[in-house]
């Protein structure tokens, strides 16, 4: 009879050495970009220690980035936050016909 294992992990966020949810999809992305643009300083001709030592900075930078957010708005906090700029700031009405109909 084969033994089966539970998955006890249903509805947890993806987790990754700390990264939670859509961050690694963020760092994933941001390490492409930095790969893309150390060929593109390459084949310019910059020197090879210039291009190591500039991605190595982007890098860094992109790590730290990536993990003060992670850790700052957890799974879904950065889309709230970003969601909230498209609120608007308050809401104009001419006449109380909306309100008046809503208690009938």
């Amino acid at each position: 009879m084969p033994v089966y294992q539970i998955n006890k992990g249903i509805n947890k966020p993806i987790e990754f050495k700390g990264l939670k949810a859509q961050y690694i999809g963020y760092l994933a992305g941001g390490l492409v970009g930095l790969l893309i643009f150390f060929a593109v300083m390459y084949i310019v001709g910059l020197p090879v220690y210039v291009c190591i030592a500039v991605i190595s900075a982007l890098g860094g930078g992109l790590f730290y980035q990536v993990f003060k957010y992670s850790h700052t708005y957890g799974q879904y906090g950065l889309m709230k936050r970003t969601a909230r700029r498209y609120l608007p700031g308050y809401l104009k009405f001419n006449s109380r016909k909306i309100f008046i109909r809503l208690k009938k």
